[in-house]
């Protein structure tokens, strides 16, 4: 049977926090720490054999542990999240084929979906999981020009982010071949030319960045946990 593990990025500096937040993986949400919701979130889809978190410090990784799930294996995360996620990479059992990749400041991703992505990635070996732009979004071509983009063809990416074990870890000894530096890992998969399925989510999942985003992480978390649909804007 093919193994599949979830690496949980937790090694984020937090520098957008301006001082507010000493650790957003640690900050409280809905009464337990950021971090918990995507671990125990993957716990419950049943699709992980294995856990690798990173991690930013010895305190930090004891006050993970608390929430890790079992079995986990911690690493000391580096200086860019393309750093850590190539330590992790490096310390994967043998036996894994299948890899989620996880950002835990996103803590609103769904059991259903994580059991989807594992469906997909089976047959596509690369999937993450992302939303359509409803914005008009205009590129800046310099002196006051602006180039109007198709929205139509325009994805914001999310995590989880999910790979063949051996694609991903070439598509990283590309990366740093060529010295890039990049945000995400469909990007490292994209230098290989290989085709990358989305997964579209119709639930809000941001990105937990500055103090505010967690009062309206709170308030979606309330209005899942109420079962309230959301509103159409």
């Amino acid at each position: 049977m093919s193994r599949t593990a979830a690496i949980l990025l937790a090694a984020g500096r937090s520098r957008r926090m301006d001082g507010a937040i000493a650790d957003k993986i640690l900050a409280p949400l809905a009464g337990k720490p950021v971090f918990a919701h995507s671990a125990s979130t993957f716990c419950r889809s049943g699709v992980v054999d294995t856990f690798i978190v990173t991690y930013r410090d010895q305190r930090q990784m004891v006050e993970l542990s608390a929430y890790a799930p079992t079995p986990t294996l911690f690493v000391p995360g580096g200086h860019e999240r393309l750093d850590s996620v190539a330590a992790a990479l490096a310390e994967l059992p043998d036996d894994v084929v299948y890899v989620f990749i996880h950002d835990c400041a996103r803590p609103l991703v769904r059991a259903e979906q994580l059991v989807a992505l594992h469906k997909i990635v089976r047959r596509e070996d690369a999937v993450v999981l992302a939303h359509r732009l409803t914005d008009t979004i205009k590129e800046h071509r310099g002196e006051g020009r602006l180039c109007t983009l198709d929205r139509k063809h325009l994805w914001a990416m999310e995590t989880p982010q999910v790979f063949s074990r051996k694609l991903i870890c070439r598509a990283y000894a590309a990366v740093a071949e060529r010295n890039l530096a990049i945000t995400d890992d469909a990007a490292a998969v994209e230098l290989l030319k290989h085709p990358v399925a989305l997964l579209e989510n119709p639930h809000p999942n941001p990105k937990l960045t500055t103090p505010a985003d967690l009062a309206y992480l709170e308030f979606l978390l309330t209005r899942t946990n109420s079962k309230v649909p959301f509103p159409s804007f």
